[in-house]
């Protein structure tokens, strides 16, 4: 069942932007400049060229085929493997390892570390596609010279895809969206002249699931994840449950449910709508043998069996441009090529700011479409478009860098229902997480590590030296923490966001150890993923004290601090919290290349083009790195050019070579004022980790590219996290003249800008409640004060 404990905290957020968006006059005259259609002139050839619909729970895959289309299909809760203990009863060992660590006998801790800390199971398994619908038109099969006036496209702000051509004289077309009001995937096929529909529809999936006709205008799916045995992953078994029913509806001609398929003949048009769910239960992060999943199907399309196409469609856009519509970004004369086409010149170093624009809301797009109700799962490393029955990385919830990145976007490009799932998510995490600190790490509070999937995994997973990464509830909950920072609502700050904030911070406290310095350390630790070297030549990824892990738990204390002094709450922990913060080590400038050290020790790096910059969080997206110590902040930007080093006699990679790496570089340099080097890394990020359907690639598609080049893109243009609003921080020199309305600022505020030539030319602020703000542009810093409701024209 979906949780909804924060829906009275999100409407009220969206009651009082709704407000805003009135003062902000957004009407469809607002949005109609924007570049906002990806179109092409062909099919896709293959699944990273097909077009991406969804509605937060459901996603599909269209394809545009004119012979036989493919929409492949996902719901968002349809994994592998099962819900278990999996921690490593670890507690009695961890002092032995801490004391290793922190003596600098490496090797020992880590192969005690080895012996103790590894969970069991050790893996977890794969989110899974729901299977795929074909839709074969013909026998026969036409050639591309048979076919005129083909046109594939996606309509972001309508969410709508569609497909038409020309063959025979008769002009075709098809139109897919998936709809959050009526909670399905709706197809409409039709054709100019009538009677000239014949085709079969079929439903198919590799493995587990079978199809077969409901009634003559209904196909029941029914399915059930049977695991066999795999090295280091769950017990094999038949797990979880899952069931699809789709409708169909013609005008003329015939419709007929057979085996697996409807079969159409001479139709003028049809009709179908679409859903699917699990027996998964939210509530207990778990199948649940009392849920139906096909009753679930059948109570969702009787909703809808009588509803005609124009108004699930008026149904649809109206809900998905109230979200939309929040943020216009327009920059450049939009493009009449076809969008696979304007990526190529880019590829070929041309500039072309329409496409920037348009990349920036087609983030914001997959964020609404894989994180919002009626889902309840945050997006994961593909956001829910997967065709994989084993997927990279089990396109699972990575918690070192890849979920947190999905959600840099949310708050500053004004999507805060999107958030709901991911808080509810770190909020359920809790209990897993209390289990993970008792037996694994011998702490109160709640903690876990580099990943987790809907069953809640808070054990250290695929690794002792990978997996071990105790600080990812600490990040966690900083975006829990940044909601309210920008939405102000101190309702959720006391119920939902404090509570988790400050199980984290508990859990903090007792595994920090001394180190022979005084300080208080994490151990064991490491800087995600990366490897050092030691004087003798070995290589190791445990640590103790590693930069980040002190960065993390700096701002997380902090953070705690401020909220109790916001709650009105007297206790001892914020003193707790604050005498622990002075025994943390400090953040270290190697001699060696006057740059942030990753590690507690100016260790020598295996790898220096590595693509995390883990060492950098509080450059972003923490805010402990800025122009306020100047040393630091230089040291940061000397990090990031060693960080892009290049050495091919030593086989090393530039660093930022995965498309969320860029997506981080983008970032880092709008914090660090270049807007030069951001706009470069930008036309990067297209140019070099984008597939033709925009969809990011590590390689192969991860979608957090896309969500972090979306954030940094927003954050070269106000960035809010020093107590003042900075409107162009960072603003490239080639993006000359441009738009941008609706994006957020901390302290609830909405800013609208436009820019000449380089030159702010106008800004306006909204809030609800009347405050005073700081606001800067260049050297110019003003404060003022803006009344609630009533829009505030800035002049610096």
């Amino acid at each position: 069942m979906f949780s909804t404990k924060l829906i009275p905290y999100f409407t009220s957020v969206n009651v009082w932007l709704s407000f805003l968006l009135f003062f902000m006059i957004v009407v469809d005259v607002r949005a109609q400049h924007q570049d906002h259609v990806l179109w092409y002139k062909e099919p896709a050839k293959n699944w990273n060229e097909a077009l991406p619909v969804g509605n937060g729970r459901l996603g599909a895959m269209v394809f545009g085929d004119y012979n036989k289309e493919t929409i492949q299909l996902n719901e968002e809760s349809l994994w592998a493997g099962t819900k278990q203990d999996a921690n490593a009863d670890a507690a009695t060992k961890l002092p032995e390892i801490q004391a290793l660590l922190i003596a600098g006998e490496i090797e020992k801790a880590a192969a005690l570390s080895e012996k103790y800390l590894k969970s069991d199971p050790l893996r977890i398994r794969s989110y899974q596609s729901f299977g795929e619908l074909q839709i074969d038109f013909a026998n026969e099969r036409y050639k591309p010279e048979q076919i005129t006036d083909y046109r594939r496209e996606l309509d972001i702000q309508s969410g709508i895809t569609t497909v038409h051509y020309q063959l025979n004289g008769v002009q075709y077309k098809r139109e897919v969206f998936v709809s959050a009001p009526d909670n399905v995937i709706v197809i409409r096929l039709t054709a100019d002249k009538p009677g000239k529909l014949t085709f079969r529809l079929s439903y198919g999936r590799e493995q587990d699931a079978t199809a077969m006709p409901q009634s003559e205008k209904e196909l029941r799916i029914q399915g059930q994840i049977a695991d066999l045995p795999q090295k280091d992953a769950s017990e094999p078994g038949l797990h979880m449950k899952f069931a699809g029913l789709m409708r169909g509806v013609n005008k003329g001609g015939s419709l007929v449910a057979t085996a697996n398929s409807f079969f159409v003949k001479d139709a003028d048009e049809v009709l179908f709508y679409f859903t699917a769910t699990t027996d998964y239960n939210f509530s207990i992060l778990n199948y649940d043998r009392t849920i139906d999943p096909f009753l679930r199907c059948q109570e969702i399309i009787d909703k809808v069996k009588n509803l005609p196409f124009d108004e699930a469609e008026k149904r649809h856009v109206r809900d998905h441009r109230k979200l939309f519509d929040r943020v216009v970004f327009n920059m450049g004369t939009p493009s009449l090529l076809p969008t696979n086409e304007r990526l190529k010149m880019v590829k070929d170093g041309q500039l072309d700011l329409s496409l920037i624009s348009l990349y920036f809301q087609y983030g914001r797009y997959l964020l609404m479409g894989s994180s919002r109700a009626p889902g309840v799962l945050p997006a994961n490393l593909q956001g829910i478009w997967n065709q994989d029955m084993n997927a990279p990385w089990s396109s699972d919830f990575h918690t070192n860098i890849n979920i947190q990145m999905n959600y840099w976007p949310a708050e500053v490009c004004n999507l805060s229902e999107t958030v709901v799932p991911f808080s509810n998510f770190i909020s359920a995490l809790r209990e897993p997480g209390r289990v993970t600190a008792r037996k694994t790490y011998n702490a109160s509070g709640w903690t876990m590590n580099h990943l987790t999937d809907l069953f809640g995994r808070t054990a250290i997973t695929d690794g002792v030296g990978w997996g071990t990464f105790p600080i990812a509830a600490s990040w966690l909950v900083l975006h829990q923490w940044d909601h309210y920072l920008f939405s102000k609502d101190k309702e959720y700050l006391k119920k939902e966001a404090y509570p988790s904030m400050q199980e984290a911070a508990q859990f903090m406290l007792d595994y920090l150890v001394e180190d022979k310095n005084g300080n208080l350390v994490t151990a064991p630790s490491n800087s995600p993923e990366n490897q050092y070297r030691m004087a003798d030549g070995k290589q190791f990824m445990l640590t103790y004290g590693a930069t980040m892990d002190v960065q993390i738990i700096n701002e997380l204390f902090q953070a705690c601090v401020e909220a109790e002094t916001i709650l009105g709450q007297k206790s001892d922990f914020s003193d707790r919290l604050k005498n622990a913060m002075k025994k943390l080590p400090p953040v270290k400038i190697s001699p060696r290349y006057n740059t942030i050290q990753e590690w507690i020790e100016d260790y020598e790096e295996v790898e220096p083009g590595h693509r995390h910059i883990s060492h950098l969080f509080g450059l972003y997206p923490g805010k402990s790195i800025n122009a306020n110590d100047p040393e630091i902040f230089e040291a940061a930007r000397r990090t990031i050019a060693r960080r892009r080093f290049y050495n091919e006699n030593e086989g090393n990679r530039m660093g930022s070579y995965t498309g969320w790496s860029r997506a981080w570089m983008i970032n880092f340099y709008a914090r660090l004022l270049d807007g030069d080097e951001a706009g470069k890394n930008v036309q990067e990020l297209l140019a070099k980790t984008t597939l033709n359907n925009l969809f990011n690639t590590h390689p192969p598609f991860q979608i957090d590219g896309n969500f972090g080049g979306t954030a940094g893109i927003a954050e070269m243009l106000i960035q809010s996290h020093n107590q003042e609003i900075h409107v162009l921080p960072a603003l490239p020199p080639t993006w000359a003249t441009g738009e941008m309305k609706g994006l957020r600022a901390r302290n609830g505020l909405v800013v609208d800008m436009k820019w000449e030539n380089g030159v702010l030319t106008s800004a306006t602020l909204y809030t609800i409640e009347t405050k005073k703000v700081t606001v800067r542009y260049k050297n110019k810093v003003k404060t003022m004060k803006v009344t609630a409701n009533k829009p505030l024209i800035v002049q610096l």
